[in-house]
């Protein structure tokens, strides 16, 4: 059986600072031949949500046995724990701090290990960069096929939290909300496909957002308008709401958070 030499990053560490690069240094010294992967280095500091919501978005676009290396964790230092996960296809790996919800709730999970064995971390744990000093390490060796049993004992009750989801207000309306800005200024809710199909079907629906009217769904950017406020179903077949050549966040001062109506007769 092949090792599972592929290691994704994930953090809020941005790239103006060399941590990224140290993990990556980490790694490499206990596995030259791990191959790495940057997600992204820019989720929002200590922006748990968001990270989850990366994770839920990307993990299945890799080969199966990639490990998920995901830090972002304001509670570093603290008594929350380091955790492995084995699913059906992949392997992640990071702080329980709800991070890996979706994971967790949606995926076939395997094993649950709480990181305890010291052989897998560095000889010394500072207070404040995991990422370097436990999670690095762990990636690194079970990227040359160390079995996740090793690593420490099973884990009975990883933090679960709530993502936000859509919900049915009444007959005729609906609401999500904006999870995600990208760097486009593309506002991404968490309106799924199925759920839009599921509640309005073919009747006819408009959007709403602080007062903001939202009438169209288009097929691909180019067939909006000139600075044209639309709605596109994006590549996590999830409603995005945008503006033709332009930003739609600055243009309409929407932020993440603020709640998507759907009205439908």
């Amino acid at each position: 059986m092949s090792e599972p030499n592929i290691i994704t990053l994930i953090t809020d560490f941005g790239i103006y600072d060399p941590y990224v690069g140290i993990m990556k240094g980490v790694i490499l010294s206990i596995n030259p031949k791990a191959k790495i992967i940057d997600i992204t280095h820019s989720i929002p500091p200590q922006d748990i949500i968001c990270a989850g919501l990366t994770i839920k978005n990307s993990f299945s676009f890799f080969p199966e046995k990639t490990i998920h290396l995901a830090v972002v964790d304001p509670g570093v230092g603290s008594k929350r724990l380091p955790i492995l996960i084995k699913t059906e296809k992949y392997f992640f790996i990071g702080p329980d701090n709800g991070l890996f919800s979706s994971i967790i709730s949606n995926e076939k999970t395997e094993n649950i290990i709480e990181i305890t064995n010291k052989n897998y971390s560095l000889k010394k744990i500072s207070r404040t960069f995991h990422g370097r000093d436990i999670f690095a390490p762990a990636a690194a060796h079970l990227s040359t096929g160390k079995k996740i049993d090793a690593f420490g004992s099973a884990l009975k009750n990883p933090i679960i939290i709530p993502f936000p989801e859509p919900c049915i207000l009444n007959s005729h309306e609906a609401e999500g909300e904006v999870v995600h800005i990208d760097c486009f200024g593309n506002l991404l809710t968490n309106i799924s496909a199925s759920f839009l199909e599921e509640i309005a079907g073919t009747k006819s629906f408009f959007l709403e957002v602080n007062n903001i009217p939202i009438s169209r769904i288009l097929p691909y950017y180019a067939a909006a308008e000139e600075d044209e406020l639309f709605c596109i179903i994006g590549s996590s077949d999830t409603l995005e709401i945008s503006i033709k050549n332009s930003n739609a966040q600055k243009s309409t001062g929407i932020k993440r958070g603020d709640k998507v109506r759907i009205i439908y007769n």
